[in-house]
């Protein structure tokens, strides 16, 4: 592992096929957008090292196929996971019913107890939305999750999905310290008054959908 890393994170992208699990990917790593891009055959995998609050990750991105007859890859995808983004269609009610689904499917194969979920509700940049945000805003709390609304296309949100989750992964020690307990890392803090990264910096207003629900509690 590179001495300036703190951790190399393991991230789950999952969704029912269609949902744009790819282009969010590719909009995060290689900042492209392909209207075309083809479904996804098995598995799909990237990296990407980022710095969130002075503490560099490197992300190792998984990226499945939605469709069921790739379900076979599910018990290896799974493990070791430490944080998971869950993504639907706004335009699709049909990828939001079955969310429910792919959270027992989670619960089933992950192998932590405490691994940070992402819901994100993407293709905001459409006309045709089927599932209003605060159905999101709703499903995520029932379930402890993050939420923000995205566009692969338009870049929106996407950027700061990714950096609130590795922001929250590393605020839960349990989820990588083992890893580094013999390397002597330590967390570094941003300094006072400064901002917390791209997500506070920008002037889009989905950056400020991003709402953390944690136990039970709300917090903006």
């Amino acid at each position: 592992m590179d001495e300036d890393v703190l951790t190399t994170l393991k991230i789950l992208i999952i969704g029912e096929s269609g949902v744009g699990k790819s282009s969010l990917l590719l909009r995060f790593t290689d900042d492209t957008f392909d209207p075309e891009l083809a479904a996804t055959i098995g598995v799909d995998f990237k990296v990407k090292t980022i710095s969130v609050d002075g503490n560099k990750a490197k992300l190792a991105i998984w990226d499945t196929a939605g469709q069921e007859r790739f379900r076979t890859l599910t018990p290896s995808y799974y493990r070791g996971a430490q944080g998971v983004i869950l993504v639907y269609d706004v335009t699709r009610r049909d990828t939001f019913v079955k969310l429910d689904n792919w959270l027992n499917e989670l619960e089933t194969y992950c192998t932590r107890n405490d691994i940070v979920n992402m819901l994100v509700g993407n293709k905001i940049d459409k006309e045709n939305r089927e599932v209003d945000r605060n159905e999101g805003l709703k499903f995520a709390r029932k379930h402890s999750m993050l939420f923000i609304e995205a566009s692969a296309k338009t870049c929106d949100g996407v950027q700061c999905a990714f950096e609130e989750l590795v922001e929250k992964i590393i605020q839960t020690p349990g989820l990588w310290e083992s890893e580094n307990q013999n390397k002597g890392v330590k967390l570094s803090h941003r300094e006072e008054g400064q901002g917390g990264g791209a997500c506070d910096q920008r002037s889009s207003p989905y950056s400020s959908i991003m709402l953390l629900f944690l136990g039970g509690t709300f917090h903006q």
